[in-house]
């Protein structure tokens, strides 16, 4: 296993998700703050931090544990963005490259 997450490549895909939703978020009516936004934003950031939590417990059976609860996180915000798109409150185009970005990094 690498010495820091940072070092992952996972890790680093799964960041890049995770800071456009933060980007996509300051698009969302401020009505939803406390509804969808947040649940998008936690989604999000849960993505890296699992694999980074995964990597610190030490053993690949935790590892992959917190892998697989990232790709749940991972779907969980595709959800989110899809939803929110689908009910006008995210334009699909500036939501385009966040689920570009949701679909690349499970792929390393």
């Amino acid at each position: 296993m690498a010495t820091s997450h940072r070092e992952l490549v996972v890790w680093q895909k799964a960041m890049q998700p995770a800071a456009e939703v933060y980007r996509l978020a300051k698009l969302m009516p401020k009505a939803e703050e406390y509804r969808l936004t947040s649940q998008m934003l936690r989604s999000a950031a849960s993505v890296p931090a699992n694999v980074a939590e995964g990597n610190c417990r030490g053993t690949r059976r935790d590892y992959a544990h917190f892998i697989s609860i990232a790709r749940g996180s991972l779907a969980e915000t595709e959800t989110f963005l899809l939803l929110a798109t689908s009910v006008s409150l995210l334009p699909g185009p500036e939501t385009e490259n966040a689920l570009q970005l949701c679909d690349g990094w499970v792929e390393c």
